[in-house]
């Protein structure tokens, strides 16, 4: 009982949590979201997304020497461009993220720089131009997401981070014409406290 006591105390002194904020660009590849009409006359580009700006927060358990599990949400600004017009409109529009993350990394706790690779699943909710995420309104996508950054320590107390990442899921809305994966490359930068 004692060593199992202490173990579980030096687990829990290994521990580290970390929140950040952190903001950055949205890029949009496979962007085609399909068209509003049923017939022939549609085409699959008649709708898209356009890239934007992405602010965002990210709880962190670094909870062993070299892995840890992050959450967060996002917060995505974009354009929904309607190509039927000439010439195309643009309506703005939101894309609410949510996402869970194993981190995997290069240099152990403690470290002043650490460098890490990222990997796990989320939800994206697009909301259509007018709409508001909290009347309910959206759709709703789930997918997986990967990618990188590195963390550096100011102070014991401070940090800084720089991330890219890439989500994929089904495009929203389940209009005619769709195929693919809508694809999202995050790149952003940071500042987070350690607790």
């Amino acid at each position: 009982l004692y060593v199992l006591t202490l173990a579980l105390a030096a687990t829990a002194a290994a521990q580290v949590a970390e929140i950040s904020a952190s903001g950055g660009v949205s890029r949009l590849t496979n962007r085609d979201l399909g068209s509003l009409t049923t017939d022939a006359s549609g085409k699959s580009n008649d709708l898209q997304l356009r890239d934007g700006f992405r602010m965002g927060f990210r709880l962190t358990l670094n909870n062993w020497r070299y892995f840890g599990h992050e959450v967060g949400y996002a917060y995505n600004r974009t354009q929904l461009r309607d190509n039927t017009s000439a010439p195309a409109v643009d309506y703005g529009t939101a894309i609410h993220q949510g996402f869970y993350d194993f981190l995997i990394y290069g240099t152990k706790e403690g470290k002043p720089v650490r460098p890490f690779a990222a990997g796990g699943g989320h939800f994206a909710n697009y909301q259509w131009p007018g709409q508001s995420v909290s009347q309910g309104g959206g759709s709703m996508k789930f997918g997986f997401n990967y990618g990188g950054g590195v963390k550096v320590k100011i102070t014991e107390m401070f940090m800084i981070r720089f991330d890219v990442r890439q989500y994929q899921n089904g495009k929203p809305f389940d209009l005619p014409q769709q195929n693919g994966l809508l694809r999202q490359t995050e790149i952003s930068a940071g500042f987070g406290l350690r607790l």
